[in-house]
């Protein structure tokens, strides 16, 4: 396992070393979750198991494609994304983050890959145009929550000096 030292301080200390992933295994970062995958084939695509998907991004595998709620990708032979190894079925994570324009990196020496939302899913919120829940503290030291305005507009600014 390779040894990792991490620079947020607020986090840990960062001069003490922990050892991340596992090997033959992955850890995937996705929607402020960490889904540490035990087993992944030695490919340099990131290659799971079909309920390990699930665990990462939601989508479940189906005879009509990988599904999530009322989305579903048709998955057609010679695309790359599903394989039989030894009888088991495997899917190609990275071949179906590119398919769906969803940004991703990868720590190849930990095979530690993070995942940016997919754009399909955003969508629905685009077309109702309501705002994901989340929290901040105003100037006064007060919790505010978007859910505290449902139902009611609110138009919300951001800023930021970088």
């Amino acid at each position: 396992m390779a040894e990792v030292r991490m620079a947020h301080p607020d986090l840990r200390n960062p001069f003490d070393t922990e050892k991340v992933g596992s090997d033959g295994g992955a850890t995937v970062l996705y929607n402020d979750r960490t889904v540490l995958i035990e087993q992944t084939l030695n490919e340099p695509d990131l290659w799971v198991k079909p309920a390990d998907l699930t665990r990462i991004n939601g989508f479940v595998i189906k005879p009509q494609g990988a599904c999530f709620e009322h989305i579903c990708i048709p998955i057609q032979d010679g695309a790359g994304l599903v394989k039989i190894v030894s009888e088991e079925q495997w899917f190609n994570v990275v071949a179906f983050a590119d398919l769906m324009e969803q940004p991703y990196v990868v720590d190849k020496e930990t095979n530690a890959w993070s995942f940016g939302e997919i754009p399909l899913k955003r969508q629905g919120m685009m077309v109702d145009a309501q705002a994901p829940d989340f929290e901040l503290i105003d100037r006064q030291g007060k919790v505010v929550r978007m859910a505290d305005f449902k139902g009611k507009k609110a138009l919300v600014m951001t800023w930021s000096s970088w």
